[in-house]
């Protein structure tokens, strides 16, 4: 049975405009994928792991074509752990709001402690990187207060640039991103978009 694995980046549960969007994508998908399951992951329930000295050592015994030695292996479980519940999916979605012009700063917390060398990405003979995580496709849902679709403005987003790029890395390059925007500009400007928002994500998934 396939697995569509739901990263939540947003603290607001059923006041956050972004998962308004992805409960029409679920809804959607679980019609229309009935051999699939759902597994939620939300980042801000989630105790995620640190990453101090004795991870870090780790970080760099993989970076140096070197196995883990018994005591880093006990310090990476809860990153093992967590690498193994995101390669374990068959699809990925992803709902983040943009905060100051990137992404929540858990989001950015769980990349830093899944995209590691060995398990996502590793080091050809040349040198070179190549991602591990192939054949996967991605949807990111998205809500910000301003509205960044015009060249002028595109410049101060740096939520799917980044994104694109963090998952392009580890192989991940079938990302479509479902925008809501903007969220700041008044209620009725608000309530049209998450219900443009909704329909596309309706669409996305049926297709998916």
């Amino acid at each position: 049975m396939k697995k569509l694995l739901h990263i939540i980046a947003t603290p607001r549960g059923e006041d956050s405009r972004t998962l308004k969007i992805s409960a029409s994508f679920l809804e959607a998908f679980i019609k229309s994928h009935p051999g699939w399951t759902t597994d939620e992951l939300n980042l801000f329930k989630e105790k995620l792991p640190g990453l101090y000295m004795k991870q870090l050592d780790g970080k760099y015994m993989l970076s140096g074509g070197k196995e883990l030695t018994r005591e880093a292996l006990v310090a990476w479980q809860g990153i093992i752990q967590h690498i193994k519940r995101f390669l374990s999916a068959d699809a990925y979605l992803v709902s983040t709001p943009m905060w100051n012009f990137s992404i929540p700063y858990l989001l950015k917390h769980y990349l830093d402690v899944i995209v590691q060398p060995k398990y996502l990405f590793r080091y050809t003979d040349t040198g070179t990187k190549e991602g591990l995580v192939k054949n996967k496709k991605m949807i990111v849902i998205t809500s910000s207060g301003g509205d960044y679709s015009t060249p002028e403005a595109s410049v101060f987003d740096h939520h799917e640039p980044y994104l694109r790029t963090i998952f392009g890395f580890i192989g991940i390059k079938d990302i479509e991103f479902i925008k809501a925007q903007p969220m700041d500009m008044g209620g009725g400007i608000q309530t049209q978009k998450i219900y443009e928002a909704q329909a596309k994500a309706k669409e996305v998934a049926s297709l998916f």
